[in-house]
């Protein structure tokens, strides 16, 4: 990636900076710049022109403010941090969001600094955060182990692949004494993007990551290791928190996470198939966690006999309690499942 331009690098801080120095931003741009007064203002014109500072008031004398794109980063030592109080501190007071989404943006933050802090296993967590004309994204970036590694480690996974795979599920975690294992879960849910890069993999449970999202993200968020969490939702977003809970819950009864939804193509590796009841044995660990097993075909295009046997009528028959709810089938897949469901198996 090229060294971003000096006027790149004024949008990473204009938005602290302008609302600091509503009044003499011009004068603040030139000292910290070390540039003339006449440069200075050339860059407050184009800052202007490219909507990421509003101007009001007399010519002579012009009052500033932020204008349409907004932007804040913070780089935070692990050690003692409150997710919390950095979001509320650090990057609230600059979002001017609907309830909603802000409640969203609120809950990915806090959520995923938290994992940070607890479980990474580094030093620092860099957090990002950039508002467009149509979108917020937030970035949060930790230099630990990685989380796919953590995954596999803690659970004695044979292959780091496998970790993506459990993620999937939900109710998994690696510190039960402090976490639900619900964060991820929920959290990919509630944004219209979200995925996780860590270890040399990806994690993006809906396939729908822009690859060139980040191509303006500042150099310190370029790191060799740890998790980077990467989400987006849209300013007119009618989502909410409660909504995403109630998909996956009993509510209004009660809250308790009862459903949940697992992408099937996770299970494969490169083009391999689903055909080994050892793979199905892999799969269906921790299912009994919930009542219902949302089984998402999209992306598998077949299935063998022994995997579907293993999975629909061994684990179904000795598992009465959880209903498995398969999805997306192709032909070939609903096939196999309607042949090992039959009563004469």
């Amino acid at each position: 990636m090229a060294k971003p331009s000096r006027f790149e690098e004024l949008t990473n801080e204009i938005t602290p900076t302008v609302v600091a120095h509503p009044r003499d931003l011009t004068r603040v741009l030139a000292q910290r710049l070390g540039v003339s007064r006449v440069r200075a203002a050339s860059y407050v014109r184009q800052l202007e022109r490219e909507g990421w500072i509003s101007r009001s008031g007399p010519s002579t004398h012009p009052v500033f403010s932020p204008g349409f794109k907004h932007r804040v980063f913070k780089l935070y030592p692990l050690k003692g941090l409150e997710e919390d109080a950095a979001l509320a501190k650090d990057f609230r007071p600059y979002f001017n969001l609907a309830p909603n989404v802000q409640n969203i943006v609120g809950h990915g933050f806090t959520e995923m600094v938290n994992n940070a802090i607890d479980h990474s296993g580094g030093t620092n967590v860099f957090v990002w955060m950039s508002q467009s004309e149509a979108q917020i994204t937030l970035i949060v970036s930790d230099n630990g182990i990685g989380i796919f590694k953590k995954i596999a480690d803690t659970l004695a996974l044979p292959d780091m692949r496998l970790a993506l795979f459990e993620l999937s599920k939900g109710k998994l975690t690696t510190d039960p004494s402090k976490h639900s294992g619900e964060g991820v879960f929920f959290t990919s849910r509630m944004f219209d993007y979200f995925a996780i890069t860590a270890n040399n993999l990806i994690y993006d449970p809906r396939e729908n990551v822009p690859h060139d999202t980040l191509d303006d993200a500042p150099k310190a968020f370029e790191r060799d290791a740890g998790t980077s969490v990467h989400m987006n939702i849209s300013l007119n977003s009618q989502r909410t928190t409660t909504e995403v809970y109630e998909q996956f819950t009993e509510a209004p009864e009660n809250f308790d996470f009862s459903k949940t939804v697992v992408p099937m193509k996770l299970a494969q590796f490169g083009e391999e198939q689903l055909i080994a009841r050892s793979q199905a044995k892999r799969l269906i660990a921790r299912f009994d966690r919930f009542k219902i097993v949302v089984l998402d075909f999209k992306g598998v295009h077949e299935i063998g006999q022994a995997f579907a046997d293993e999975l629909f009528r061994v684990y179904g028959n000795s598992h009465p309690e959880v209903e498995l709810v398969p999805q997306n089938m192709t032909g070939q897949v609903e096939r196999m499942w309607l042949r090992v469901m039959s009563p004469d198996q």
